[in-house]
């Protein structure tokens, strides 16, 4: 049974956790507390960086010699493997920790079992407290590693009559700067930003994160079969890196070949598209774990077509046109008995607009149990 100051302390982790988000790919972000032996926060950290110390260095370095004898509260079960860094395990058990908490167990091969580990030293494990919390901050990751493909978060701007855009086109702007500067939050806590080539057109989108400090910039991602990228294209500056999906029978030698641009051929789909598996398979070996897909109406079906699709982020303005483009286009539903339920997790008033926030009430591609360990947590 947790403590009252435990429970407090694995809070305080999750939110140190969140710290993490949009910095930490391919491995998982991670909230440590140090308890010492009266109870008393001793140290704290979060993992800040995929190659630097783990969470648990980190607050472990914070408490000292205090951590001796003290509780570890941890938001993933520590890591039981040399990588990039040692395993934390070893640290705990070093450091004279008596006592460990951990919200989830890890689910990668390569990591797990650190648990086992702390206790046949001795050390009082449990595992579990707030779990649903720290699964909640750490949602791309587990996704990612459970399904073996990155996590994908829908988001779209609409009218209340449901239209991305007017009948003449233009888009810019329908949702309020309250809505537009959220979305540059999702930006900067993903690892990937995708578009089709449609939208590319039609609004020359930049895709970085802006008006935020201390941004790891998310993978600008440009879904081209047919390679038709303009060489003034905002999407191609130094701002972040891209990278252009075509399909592999496309001709490329006329895109533009400049630093922190790559292209990647794949297969098309049935359609003018591009195979979905392939895109995130490709991305999941690029270490890319969060994907925020804020390509149009028409890359948003293919991925619902193909399953891929596990968060939705509605952005409505009390707006209406009466005509012009859906937010969604055909997604593979004929009738309403197969239409994607989805269960409406969060309602948020942004300015005059609202955010709606929605999971699908089923999950709708099968999990992949094994993830080559070469992609499940680079340390």
């Amino acid at each position: 049974m947790a403590t009252a100051a435990e429970t407090q302390a694995m809070r305080h982790a999750v939110a140190l956790a969140a710290r993490g988000l949009g910095h930490t790919s391919p491995n998982p972000v991670v909230g440590c507390v140090i308890l010492d032996a009266d109870g008393r926060v001793a140290g704290e950290g979060w993992h800040q960086r995929a190659g630097g110390p783990h969470a648990e260095v980190h607050a472990l370095r914070a408490a000292g010699e205090r951590a001796r004898g003290g509780t570890a509260l941890v938001t993933l079960e520590p890591c039981n493997h040399t990588g990039r860094t040692g395993p934390c395990a070893q640290a705990l058990i070093a450091a004279g920790i008596a006592r460990v908490r951990y919200a989830v167990a890890d689910p990668t091969a390569q990591a797990r079992g650190g648990a086992a580990t702390l206790a046949a030293a001795g050390i009082d494990v449990a595992a579990g407290l707030l779990a649903q919390e720290a699964e909640a901050v750490n949602e791309p990751w587990l996704t990612a590693m459970r399904r073996g493909r990155p996590f994908v978060l829908w988001k779209y701007a609409a009218t209340l009559d449901g239209r991305s855009a007017a009948a003449d086109g233009t888009s810019r702007w329908i949702t309020s700067p309250d809505s537009r500067a959220d979305v540059h939050r999702l930006r900067a806590e993903a690892d990937a930003v995708v578009v089709g080539s449609g939208t590319l057109r039609a609004d020359d989108p930049h895709l970085a994160v802006r008006g935020r400090e201390s941004v790891t910039q998310p993978l600008r991602v440009v879904v081209d079969s047919g390679a038709t990228v303009k060489p003034g294209a905002r999407v191609l500056d130094d701002a972040a890196p891209t990278l252009i999906a075509v399909a592999e029978d496309t001709s490329t030698a006329h895109l533009p070949r400049r630093p922190g641009v790559e292209t990647v051929r794949l297969p098309r789909a049935a359609g003018t598209g591009l195979l979905i598996p392939a895109l995130l398979a490709e991305l999941h070996g690029r270490g890319v774990r969060s994907v925020l897909l804020e390509g149009g109406p028409t890359l948003a079906g293919a991925f619902l077509a193909a399953g891929a699709v596990d968060k939705v982020v509605g952005y409505l303005a009390p707006v209406l046109l009466g005509a012009g483009p859906a937010a969604l286009a055909d997604a593979g539903i004929t009738t309403i008995t197969r239409a994607l339920r989805l269960e409406t997790v969060d309602v948020t008033r942004l300015g005059p607009d609202l955010r709606v926030t929605a999971v699908p009430t089923v999950v709708t591609t099968p999990a992949t149990p094994t993830t080559p360990a070469s992609l499940a947590e680079e340390n």
